[in-house]
């Protein structure tokens, strides 16, 4: 079976992504997976100690692997002016966009394996019409004409460590998600989550834990009325659509070590639910995967990084874990 690239896309280019790209590249060129950098040339010679001695352009994704070992793989769409770094330009907000729709393209016609995404900065999107809340809403957006196995994504997933977490609703203010919540939303949250812990991650029998909104978990309804009407009923619905899913817990429970040994995958309910634990578990090496998408996507589980960005100080870890993560998804969905 031959083997494809990854299409990583730079993310803001004046944020740390073209920096921890090329940090990327010389900490897997020697490793058995490659990627192709979607993005501007010039963004990442300026970000590269090397400068371009070490990029090679290229027209098609079959030229990366063979390349890869001794440059990395640039499918350059240039910026309408070079990036300075700490400095984001709504200017090159639509080139940022573009990047993301080509390496969606690729990935879509299978001449790539995957789609890794740097970070993007919202506003400097916001001012160009960009009109999502991020990177996992657009690319259900560009994705949506397609499905995978009747997954009904996009669903966020954040892995750190032995810890995975989706999330019923993302991008929304803390205030309004209660709102949101739904029983057919946490249910479907739940069936996407238990799809992918079998197809892309391997586990036959998957556990899935549901955590509660309020404190303690309601309290049986005198804390709050939303476990009893809303979690209770998506866990019993689950069990019957033959998902091993259990809840809901009290969120301050249930992610010490002891827990994580009972499940494989938490449904959380909200934004900081599922974020404050993973990066307290690991605050450099967390992972978002989108799923439920019929391209496989990780991104780094950081922002732009606007305040370090072009001073040395990026560390490459994050990317390093959601490149090597989406190569291990793509091997496992070709092998099926």
């Amino acid at each position: 079976m031959k083997t494809r690239p990854l299409a990583l896309t730079l993310g803001d280019p004046a944020g740390v992504g073209p920096e921890i790209t090329v940090q990327a590249w010389q900490a897997l060129r020697r490793e058995p997976l490659s990627f192709l950098a979607v993005g501007d040339f010039q963004a990442l010679a300026s970000a590269s100690p090397a400068g371009a001695a070490i990029l090679r352009r290229i027209t098609s994704p079959d030229e990366a692997q063979r390349i890869f070992p001794d440059a990395l793989p640039v499918l350059d769409l240039p910026l309408p002016a070079p990036a300075v770094a700490g400095q984001p330009s709504a200017a090159a907000a639509p080139l940022v966009i573009q990047w993301i729709e080509t390496a969606v393209e690729l990935a879509l016609r299978g001449e790539v394996a995957g789609v890794v995404t740097a970070p993007i900065a919202k506003a400097p999107l916001y001012a160009a019409g960009f009109k999502f809340p991020g990177h996992t809403e657009f690319l259900g957006e560009l994705t949506s004409a397609a499905s995978y196995e009747g997954a009904r994504g996009p669903i966020m997933m954040l892995t750190a460590q032995d810890l995975r977490v989706t999330l019923v609703t993302v991008h929304t203010p803390l205030a309004r998600a209660p709102s949101q919540l739904s029983i057919e939303a946490i249910v479907n949250t739940g069936l996407v989550t238990a799809q992918a812990l079998r197809r892309d991650f391997g586990i036959a029998a998957p556990r899935v834990a549901v955590a509660g909104l309020n404190p303690h978990a309601g309290e049986s309804g005198s804390l709050g009325r939303e476990e009893v009407e809303l979690v209770e009923p998506a866990v019993r619905a689950l069990r019957e659509l033959g998902v091993d899913a259990s809840g809901p817990y009290p969120a301050d429970s249930l992610f010490p070590a002891e827990m994580r040994t009972r499940y494989d995958a938490a449904v959380c309910l909200y934004h900081d639910q599922a974020l404050i634990p993973v990066k307290m578990l690991d605050f450099w090496g967390g992972v978002n995967v989108t799923l439920g998408l019929p391209v496989v996507r990780t991104s780094p589980d950081h922002g732009t990084a606007f305040d370090i960005a072009g001073r040395g100080l990026a560390r490459a870890d994050s990317l390093l874990a959601a490149i090597r993560l989406a190569d291990q998804i793509g091997k496992r969905r070709r092998a099926q």
